[in-house]
């Protein structure tokens, strides 16, 4: 996004420079990713709160409609559960290069990330540490991580058909948010770790199994990069 506005820019990995996560924290981010601008910051992806830190337009295009959402944030979690199948065990345990999580912790977290919207609007508040949970000891193999991605999607379904779905705001660790904007932003961050699942599979030389076409993320405001 910076890059589309000619605009000069440090990348900082996070994972690789610890220090960094204490520059954040300073600012009131408890964990990345983050732009930052002197002493100021944007938590997140998100192009109009990034576009205004940085002095730049940004018109965003037209959203669909949260119910919309739904079906699409059920097709990535049933195309997660797809993928994640095509590991092996010791494919599990492999780090991506410069990352911190492996590839079992990553295919759990697409779930949990879709799940902690449903706690989020149960509790009120959506906090950092619910997407810093490990799998369960139990979750070995890909197809015990996909039956997990099974019970979060059945309980999603019924949960999100519910009146109080989309209403009102919820206190995040990076602000307060409607509803509706951050059930995008868990869609969004769902379909980004689907990306990197199928990116991880193509580099182990596996086709992903009737992988979700790109064409229906494009309504999503997804970052170019996959890391």
């Amino acid at each position: 996004m910076l890059s589309s506005w000619n605009l000069k820019f440090q990348a900082i990995d996070t994972e690789v420079w610890s220090e960094a996560v204490k520059d954040l924290e300073r600012l009131g981010i408890s964990r990345p990713p983050a732009v930052v601008v002197g002493d100021r910051a944007v938590s997140g992806w998100n192009p109009k709160g990034i576009a205004e830190l940085v002095g730049r337009e940004f018109h965003a295009p037209e959203k669909p409609a949260p119910k919309e959402l739904a079906r699409l944030l059920d097709t990535i979690l049933a195309a997660a559960q797809r993928a994640i199948r095509q590991f092996s065990v010791e494919q599990l345990k492999i780090k991506p290069p410069g990352r911190d999580r492996n590839v079992r912790h990553l295919g759990y977290h697409v779930f949990r990330v879709a799940l902690a919207y449903a706690d989020a609007r149960e509790q009120g508040a959506l906090s950092a540490e619910w997407f810093e949970v490990n799998p369960p000891a139990e979750m070995i193999a890909g197809e015990d991580i996909a039956r997990f991605g099974q019970t979060v999607r059945e309980y999603l379904v019924q949960r999100l058909q519910q009146d109080d779905a989309f209403v009102g705001e919820v206190d995040t660790y990076y602000g307060k948010q409607t509803a509706p904007e951050l059930f995008e932003r868990t869609v969004w961050h769902a379909a980004q770790h689907l990306r990197q699942l199928y990116a991880l599979l193509k580099g182990m030389g596996i086709t992903p199994a009737d992988p979700l076409p790109e064409s229906e993320l494009k309504v999503l405001p997804l970052p170019e990069n996959l890391w």
